[in-house]
């Protein structure tokens, strides 16, 4: 697919990724030329067509997290209605059954992760293997070592979220190796 490429390009070009959790970051964003790619953290079953038709009509990539949708289940049937109901490029989730999902259906896919413990970390070359994700998200993304060793073992490219809030979390997650970090602090987009 020659549009994959340039999704991955849009990334490295600009490594941060907008994540927006109401209209007044959707806002912002979708003003902001440097921020190319939008994870939407929020939205329903009734407003989510128009979220990402605004972020579409600003010429970037919009990402639902599907998790965080509401009147959406937990089920593979919700990865279709996205897919069928809006113009989304592709989906977030913490569910690798979601993401399988929407690799079928020719969406880009983000798996999440929360690294809380040592188990949630060895628990990841089973979801990679399971949900062969086009992206890994980890959180909270703060933690320069780990990301180090997940990028090591992911095989797809890492991106950092949670808790990103200035310019030396951004160049350290980016140093550890992480391709991307995303940030709902409209401070970050604008580095």
């Amino acid at each position: 697919m020659m549009i994959k490429p340039s999704f991955f390009e849009l990334i490295e070009a600009n490594p941060v990724i907008a994540a927006v959790k109401d209209d007044n970051g959707l806002s912002t964003c979708c003003s902001c030329d440097d921020i190319k790619v939008v994870f939407i953290l929020y939205g329903d079953i009734c407003s989510i067509e128009k979220i990402v038709r605004k972020i579409k009509q600003a010429g970037k990539i919009a990402m639902v997290h599907i998790d965080l949708m509401e009147g959406l289940s937990c089920k593979e049937i919700a990865v279709d209605f996205i897919r069928a109901h809006t113009l989304a490029d592709g989906i977030i989730s913490t569910r690798p059954s979601l993401i399988k999902r929407g690799k079928e259906l020719g969406l880009y896919t983000t798996l999440r992760i929360f690294l809380l413990d040592s188990m949630s970390y060895e628990n990841i070359p089973k979801q990679m293997a399971n949900a062969k994700p086009d992206m890994l998200e980890i959180l909270p993304g703060l933690m320069p070592k780990i990301i180090r060793r997940v990028t090591k073992m992911a095989k797809v490219p890492v991106i950092a979220g949670g808790l990103i809030s200035d310019r030396e979390d951004v160049m350290n997650a980016l140093s550890a190796g992480a391709i991307s970090v995303s940030s709902t602090n409209p401070a970050v987009w604008m580095m």
